[in-house]
């Protein structure tokens, strides 16, 4: 697995896609510094801005992001129709979808240190207050594993989705879908904490501060396993001909002998 893992790392570095992923925490970061122009009294300082950035990670940025990069990543092989190749030797589908799973969730931590760095870097272009050491360890550390948390919420539609050939756009849009109903979820305790997607803002204690926010980390937790069980289960239930390519069989014809 470590070696697969190695080789899906190797390949990562002739996919421009993830110049995509890096746009889209960009985009997450500025969307947020356009709802600050709004004129509705609201104080602007870093930890609040780190809040919001988080909360458009979650409702709209980062499942439809995570979701489509990983689907790609997953589809590649048979767009480029080497999955045939690799099916020689002896290494199971499943064994091959876990290894570039397993990459993806790197990916999600390298995009939730992007989010982080641009979160900074847009606050210091803005100067809002309450920059400080803490708060930046604070919101490095909240937006990373808030998006690995988001990762594990949304595996089972990639993984659901690796099931289908060419299934990752589908899989992007079902993900966009799911990651904004966390906006209604959060309007209720108990659904907020068994929803994935919201799940994943009480494993790192979003604003945790608030007394009308209470979060059940038990509960947050079995959402995860929950999430990881049933990506398991499509998993190691795939069948190891996806994207395979057919090729069809040309009749041979016959010359007619003599003149």
């Amino acid at each position: 697995m470590l070696r697969m893992v190695k080789t899906e790392i190797w390949k990562l570095k002739r996919y421009h896609m993830i110049w995509a992923g890096v746009f889209l925490m960009l985009l997450s970061v500025l969307l947020t510094l356009f709802s600050t122009t709004a004129m509705d009294g609201t104080v602007w300082t870093f930890p609040f801005f780190a809040e919001q950035v988080i909360k458009n990670n979650v409702t709209m940025i980062f499942p439809m992001c995570i979701a489509l990069i990983a689907g790609y990543v997953i589809a590649r092989e048979g767009k480029d129709d080497t999955l045939k190749s690799i099916m020689t030797i002896p290494v199971s589908y499943s064994s091959l979808l876990w290894g570039k799973l397993l990459v993806c969730a790197l990916l999600s931590l390298l995009f939730g240190l992007v989010s982080a760095v641009f979160t900074v870097i847009a606050n210091l272009m803005m100067g809002f207050p309450g920059l400080s050491a803490q708060s930046i360890l604070q919101t490095f550390i909240q937006i990373s594993l808030n998006c690995l948390f988001l990762y594990i919420a949304v595996m089972p539609v990639i993984a659901f989705a690796a099931r289908i050939p060419s299934g990752h756009m589908i899989g992007t849009v079902i993900a966009f879908v799911y990651g904004y109903g966390g906006m209604f979820a959060s309007g209720n305790v108990t659904l907020a904490n068994i929803y994935p997607v919201t799940a994943s803002l009480g494993l790192i204690n979003y604003r945790s501060y608030d007394s009308a926010i209470h979060w059940n980390a038990f509960t947050c937790i079995l959402s995860m396993i929950a999430a990881l069980l049933i990506s398991a289960i499509f998993v190691f239930t795939v069948k190891g001909n996806i994207a395979v390519k057919a090729t069809k069989n040309h009749k041979k014809t016959t010359t007619k002998k003599g003149w």
